[in-house]
């Protein structure tokens, strides 16, 4: 920890989504390091209960299409930029795929620009697995390995944004950083129609509800704490070894999300059990694992929180929170069908 507060002390950061569960965790770490802290987002998808109140976090509600918000947050050259933001997720961006090419396209690409013109020192992208390994990735999943065989709206626009960032990286010397994140969980994330396996299965077992799996159960996930997943994004402010490559942000283990199911009933003693539904179209990942290996011979980053620590951690957060949470999940109006597929909590400028 000294690393990061001599790095971090007194610099200013912004960062893009810090409503939003990596984003608010993200900032608290950068506020206790003493950091100067600007938060840009729209709480379309993140929420003011996520954000740290601290003399040294300031809060911008804006979205990052709206240039009046940019030159706000801009103003004061931030030196760091995290860069979180964007339309979450997969099923999202099949159903507002044009909303998905705004956000995660002229969305990343404004931030870029904005970071450049401002003199910025490192600007640290929130990309995802399912962006650029498709369903088919030898596994543990390197860095290397690249697929086209893109099944959302939302992979082609995160894979967009890292495109970005190799040109402002080759091109005009912008120090770029690409992390890709696998099944991030952790105190932050709520339930809801586009959100992560792990906050829907939480919620429906705490209300006393079958678990429902869509697909077999047998379909693995790489699920990464999220204090690891901040360890790694401030790694990746400040070592030179980051600067222009991308790294999997992950545990580097399996679980499987029928041992999530159970486990999750078992920690909240629910006995309503498990239903299956049919997998969606576009989720034909029945695999997911991401290899650390770059990011701990460069980064120095291995994940620490074991999955069953994080897990009850979760859990507690929820009970302790359980008013907000509650209030913050946002179904559509339909019964809450948890999901199966991988997904990335950023947020701030269209729904989760």
């Amino acid at each position: 920890m000294s690393i990061y507060r001599e790095a971090y002390s007194g610099k200013r950061v912004l960062v893009t989504g810090g409503a939003g569960a990596i984003g608010s965790n993200l900032c608290r770490e950068l506020a206790g390091l003493g950091a100067q802290v600007l938060i840009l987002d729209d709480l379309s998808s993140g929420f003011l209960w996520n954000v740290p109140k601290c003399a040294n976090v300031e809060f911008v509600e804006g979205d990052i299409l709206d240039e009046v918000k940019l030159k706000r947050v801009f103003f004061d050259h931030p030196q760091i930029v995290f860069h979180l933001a964007g339309f979450f997720a997969n099923q999202n961006s099949v159903d507002h795929p044009e909303r998905d090419l705004l956000v995660n396209g002229m969305g990343t690409l404004r931030v870029l620009e904005y970071s450049l013109l401002s003199g910025a020192e490192r600007f640290v992208f929130a990309s995802s697995s399912s962006t650029v390994y498709g369903g088919d990735a030898p596994l543990p999943t390197t860095e290397d390995y690249v697929s086209l065989r893109l099944t959302t709206p939302y992979q082609a626009t995160k894979m967009l944004g890292e495109l970005y960032c190799n040109f402002f990286f080759h091109h005009y010397g912008l120090k770029t950083v690409k992390t890709r994140f696998f099944n991030n969980f952790g105190p932050g994330e709520v339930p809801g129609r586009y959100r992560n396996v792990i906050p829907n299965f939480i919620y429906r077992a705490l209300k006393g509800l079958p678990l429902t799996i869509t697909g077999s159960g047998e379909e693995t996930r790489d699920f990464t704490y999220v204090s690891d997943t901040v360890d790694a994004l401030l790694r990746s402010g400040i070592f030179e070894a980051a600067v222009g490559q991308e790294f999997n942000v992950a545990s580097g283990k399996e679980t499987s999300i029928g041992q999530l199911a159970l486990a999750i009933n078992d920690l909240t003693g629910n006995s309503a059990g498990i239903q299956y539904v049919g997998r969606r179209k576009w989720d034909n990942k029945s695999r997911r694992w991401g290899s650390t290996k770059r990011a701990s011979d460069l980064l120095g980053f291995n994940a620490k929180i074991s999955f069953s620590s994080g897990l009850q951690q979760t859990i507690s957060v929820f009970r302790d929170h359980w008013e907000e949470i509650n209030a913050s999940a946002d179904f559509g109006g339909a019964i809450p069908i948890s999901q199966s597929q991988e997904a990335v909590m950023v947020s701030a400028s269209a729904a989760d």
